[in-house]
């Protein structure tokens, strides 16, 4: 089951007491020889269309050595094309393989370690620096972006998830060939422009958002001591391994993972199905079919008892509480969904009225119910922050006394019907827009292999009751289950 957030069209769905049937009469998809599936969705409410790539790779299928190679990627779409982004093609890409090569024999003198001259790397590094700069001077800034612009696109971005990579725009229906035109070239062939500036621009997204940050800190110490083999552990990706990032590596994997049976493309707008179909065997056809990556067999073994972890920082004390439970697709999904919702889903939640409203324990609290990705197992998330006077330890010893009693108790049913109406109406919301149906058909086929599964999704919602909220507490809440992370003040060193 995927991540709650696609429900909103379900929601559109029955709030236009349209059922399966009529959906899919404006739903087409099909699927070209290369294996690329397309799946199409009539809205001819304003002359706009959006558009979604889906590669079924993340974070989490970095290589080793290299984390963060699946996100360069997200960097290197707005750098443009063969033929859109550069000054003169030709020449920088003999530029382009000359800093390649540079680096390549740069990392030859380093692979010598200890025995490396200090002084031939000095003067390597500096024909690599050379190097560089020669290929950065091809560079015709920002031109893929501006001629998206230009044709009234709107919403240019790309995300990386653990277990996910996607690219989506919008533009006017009138200009939805250039999409085809631009997106396919860049699929096939990416050109890794200006990558070593982009590696430092990610290497400081890693310092702002863990390094710089007490909650970015504890929850990497956290990850690393709830998985102990999966690579949900890499949060964002090592510094030391963003450092020595290479273009070529990004190659490797870009071969590897965007193969056209890999990836998805959801469109959806003011579009004729026949027209899409024409323009998605002119331009993505001719991407020759590959094999699909391989499985990512890792499997994190069962905890066997509760782990902790500290981390130093200067800040206000925060504690996160961390269990295991299994991926999106089991049949337990939807019901720690409710759970969640429950526990801490606005003002009426059981954790703000106790620990927040009456008893004035925390600050502010939260959980998550699937973290840091739903595609394998992953974790059912607690984050609180402590209120003036109270430490971590008050915030644990509380949420484990609500754990247990709804453990025992279980929760009623106005309770567990209010937090449905309210998960519906949210995340209606949060998915009112052409962008965001393509991102859901297109999530839902990769990941189950029929967009379909988001009916059957909210079928399973509404099944949910209070006994079996209660039966996935009992289930996966448990002590030796559990992992603890707590910020504490840095001990002050003793003055002789």
């Amino acid at each position: 089951m995927r991540p709650l957030v696609f429900f909103p069209l379900l929601a559109a769905v029955c709030l236009h007491g349209q059922n399966l049937a009529d959906f899919e009469k404006r739903v087409t998809e099909f699927t070209l020889a290369n294996g690329l599936h397309f799946i199409v969705m009539e809205r001819h409410e304003a002359p706009v269309v959006s558009f979604h790539l889906h590669v079924d790779s993340g974070a989490a299928n970095d290589p080793a050595n290299a984390s963060s190679t699946a996100h360069m990627f997200e960097h290197m779409i707005g750098k443009g094309t063969v033929s859109l982004g550069t000054k003169n093609w030709p020449e920088e890409e003999k530029a382009l393989q000359a800093v390649e090569a540079a680096y390549d024999k740069l990392e030859e003198e380093r692979v010598k370690g200890r025995r490396a001259s200090s002084a031939q790397l000095e003067r390597l590094k500096a024909t690599l620096d050379k190097a560089i700069e020669k290929a950065n001077s091809f560079v015709d800034q920002n031109a893929f972006t501006k001629e998206i612009e230009r044709n009234g696109g709107v919403g240019f971005n790309a995300s990386t998830a653990l277990d996910y990579t996607n690219y989506f725009y919008s533009l006017p229906a009138n200009r939805t060939e250039l999409w085809f035109a631009l997106q396919s070239e860049w699929t096939a062939r990416p050109v890794f422009r200006e990558f070593y500036k982009e590696r430092d621009v990610v290497r400081e997204e890693r310092r702002m958002r863990v390094e710089s940050g007490a909650q970015g800190k504890l929850i990497e110490a956290l990850l690393t001591t709830s998985f102990t083999a999966h690579p949900y552990r890499n949060f964002i990706g090592w510094a030391s391994d963003i450092e020595n990032l290479r273009a070529k590596g990004g190659a490797e994997f870009h071969k590897t993972y965007y193969v056209p049976g890999n990836m998805c493309i959801g469109i959806v707008g003011d579009v004729n199905p026949a027209e899409i179909k024409r323009l998605a065997e002119k331009y993505f056809g001719p991407i020759p079919a590959a094999p699909l990556p391989p499985r990512l067999v890792t499997r994190e073994p069962q905890q066997i008892g509760i782990k902790r972890v500290t981390v130093e920082d200067p800040s206000q004390p925060l504690v996160v509480i961390a269990y295991h439970r299994p991926d999106g697709t089991h049949a337990d999904d939807a019901a720690i969904d409710v759970l969640n919702g429950v526990l801490s889903s606005g003002r009426t939640s059981i954790l703000y009225k106790e620990m927040v409203r009456d008893k004035k324990i925390a600050l502010g609290l939260q959980t998550i119910p699937q973290f840091p990705g739903g595609k394998y197992p992953n974790l059912f998330l607690y984050f609180g922050v402590p209120n003036q006077g109270k430490t971590a330890d008050d915030l644990e010893k509380s949420w484990d006394e609500i754990i247990a009693r709804v453990q025992k108790d279980g929760v009623d049913e106005p309770t567990v019907k209010r937090v449905k109406v309210k998960m519906r109406a949210g995340l209606l919301r949060a998915l009112d827009s052409n962008s965001g149906l393509a991102g859901a058909l297109a999530s839902n086929w990769m990941t189950y292999g029929d967009w379909r599964k988001m009916f059957t999704d909210l079928e399973e919602l509404d099944k949910v009751t209070p006994a079996d909220v209660q039966r996935v507490a009992k289930t996966y809440l448990l002590p030796s289950n559990k992992t603890v992370g707590v910020t504490v003040q840095p001990k002050k060193e003793e003055t002789k």
